[in-house]
């Protein structure tokens, strides 16, 4: 768990409504003044147009906690990557000269509701997720992990029991097939977009059954709840170098193009002074060899731009149908709450 303000796990739930009036109630005026806004909520600005919320021309409204409030994608059980980050919290926390704390957080929209509400400065948020923490949260996404080869990407797979039937992805007509969750780009909207020209349509031509996240879904298709899943190689990668899955239990029909690995992001009205801190102490770090391992071997964050590294993800998104503005974000968050409303 974490330590320090956080005693236990937190969820944060909020209705469609609530998130509405909170975004675009009280800020026609700035709404007013800005010359530019695209998919970011009223709370934010995009003069320069580079797609993520600029920092506040009001002094007042720029953040330097006494607290630093550090949480990773919720991808399996936070306890695994709080104890594989605590280097890294803690070399945070001496570099920038704040106390610095791990959020675990219980799912995406908890997360970007945490960096929302100012309670979250600095977190690493999945591919798809990173759209919505842009445009709802005022997430900056700046960092990558990487390697001496580059940065690390990851592609979608489509994975089946090595045993399983099906050997082509039009095998999965009439089949159950796990999907992520709603807001995943490997999990739910890259099978969306990119599937139809492969000769599979999803809702169409299989059953869509959410597992609410990535190891579920590979658990599922393991045990057989599921016919077949795409997932994120990273991540069923990484299972099996821990040794919680074996990759030849698996069967794997289709790999995709390479796509940016989660982003690494800062709340947009932290002082400056205080971000580029921040900024210049994760660019500085190396990995210790615990970290490493469970990062598919990167050994330091290499910088990113949202503009372009994350381009073919919103392609992706847009071709699927995807909003990634307010209104889309409480469609995905409903389905979400629904999704894990019905698991036991």
């Amino acid at each position: 768990m974490p330590r320090g303000i956080f005693k236990k796990p937190v969820r944060l739930a909020f209705s469609a409504a609530l998130l509405a009036a909170a975004a675009y109630g009280p800020l026609a005026s700035a709404q007013d003044a800005c010359p530019n806004r695209g998919e970011l909520d009223a709370a934010y600005c995009d003069a320069n147009k580079d797609l993520v919320a600029d920092q506040p021309t009001d002094p007042k409204k720029l953040k330097n906690p006494g607290t630093l409030v550090f949480s990773f994608t919720p991808l399996e059980d936070p306890s695994v990557y709080e104890k594989a980050f605590d280097p890294f919290v803690k070399y945070l926390a001496q570099c920038s000269g704040k106390k610095t704390v791990f959020f675990s957080v219980q799912s995406n929209s908890a997360q970007i509701e945490a960096m929302r509400s100012g309670r979250l400065h600095l977190a690493f948020f999945s591919t798809g997720t990173t759209n919505f923490a842009v445009n709802v949260a005022g997430a900056v996404p700046f960092a990558i992990r990487a390697d001496d080869k580059g940065a690390h990407g990851f592609n979608l797979i489509l994975i089946t029991r090595k045993d399983s039937p099906i050997q082509k992805i039009t095998d999965l007509k009439g089949k159950k097939v796990a999907h992520t969750s709603p807001s995943s780009t490997s999990g739910n909207a890259a099978p969306r977009a990119l599937f139809p020209a492969l000769g599979v349509t999803p809702e169409k031509d299989y059953q869509v059954l959410f597992s609410g996240k990535h190891d579920q879904s590979i658990m599922g298709v393991l045990s057989g709840d599921y016919d077949a899943a795409p997932v994120a190689s990273d991540i069923f990668h990484q299972m099996a170098k821990r040794g919680v899955i074996k990759e030849d239990d698996f069967r794997i029909i289709y790999t995709s193009a390479k796509f940016p690995v989660n982003s690494l992001a800062y709340a947009h009205d932290l002082e400056p002074g205080l971000r580029d801190k921040i900024v210049k102490c994760v660019y500085d770090y190396r990995f210790d060899p615990e970290l490493a391992k469970g990062m598919e071997g990167a050994t330091h964050f290499a910088p990113i731009s949202y503009l372009k590294d994350w381009a073919i993800v919103r392609q992706v998104g847009e071709a699927a149908g995807e909003s990634y503005g307010s209104a889309g974000y409480a469609k995905e968050k409903a389905k979400e709450d629904a999704a894990r409303a019905k698991k036991p």
